[in-house]
């Protein structure tokens, strides 16, 4: 194992984050407190409490979640795109770094930063809104997962992305929707049966699930099946980059 390899993207990635302060974590967070603002303190203080929890602290996870896939996937799939759009990326293939090595220095980073951005979020969000955080250990863990899923989600986005263009497919015509969709505001039992239903085929709806139970204890599926299906989502996108890899494919521009 090149650890050193490894340790050079990595650094180099983090690098870049303070190059990019404004655009990698000032504006993501400015842009979640305004969620906080305008849902939290001025429409939340005129809602009741959804399932005991008041509706300003209900909204934390569902935008901690929104920002940290949004931003696990950006972090990951420019790290590795711009590289084969300057033509960088040449000196990372001639370099004596293996695959999973050049994987793991990329999303190792992708996913630091992300999980960095999730705590700042939450941080900021003590500033407008009181919550309580009934499993830390778990809320943690849900925060890794979905960080370290979705940066290799991202990597593979980078990957097969030939244009800046379809960088921003998945992410905005996919990922956000689903995100909405997934009760990020609101919880699914508050829906017609018939829709609660088909939102289970929302995979989101299992990750802001289980991490909202992090916080208050309350889930809309089984905390079991959120677990579970984070842990599916994370081995799908190893597979996925381990039959890119192994069927011949290669980086290229």
């Amino acid at each position: 194992m090149n650890w050193y390899g490894i340790g050079a993207i990595y650094k180099f990635e983090m690098a870049r984050t303070w190059r990019t302060l404004m655009q990698s974590i000032v504006w993501p967070v400015l842009s979640t407190s305004l969620y906080f603002i305008v849902f939290g303190a001025a429409i939340g203080a005129r809602m009741g409490n959804i399932e005991g929890v008041s509706y300003g602290a209900f909204i934390i996870p569902g935008l901690i979640m929104l920002a940290l896939l949004s931003e696990s996937i950006s972090n990951a799939s420019f790290g590795i795109f711009f590289p084969k759009f300057s033509g960088t990326i040449y000196e990372i293939l001639s370099a004596p770094v293996s695959v999973f090595e050049i994987v793991a220095g990329y999303v190792g980073a992708a996913a630091t930063k992300s999980i960095v951005l999730g705590l700042l979020i939450l941080v900021t969000a003590r500033f407008f809104v009181d919550y309580e955080i009934t499993h830390p250990v778990w809320m943690v863990v849900f925060l890794v997962l979905t960080a370290l899923t979705f940066s290799l989600f991202g990597f593979i986005i980078g990957v097969w992305a030939d244009d800046f263009q379809k960088l921003q497919i998945i992410p905005l015509m996919v990922i956000t929707p689903l995100t909405f969709l997934g009760g990020a505001f609101y919880s699914i039992s508050m829906l017609p049966a018939v829709w609660q239903k088909i939102t289970l085929f929302n995979p989101v709806v299992y990750l802001i699930s289980g991490f909202r139970w992090a916080f208050y204890g309350v889930a809309d599926v089984n905390i079991g099946l959120s677990v579970g299906m984070t842990l599916l989502f994370l081995i799908l996108c190893l597979l996925a980059i381990w039959w890119i890899f192994r069927t011949g494919y290669r980086i290229k521009t």
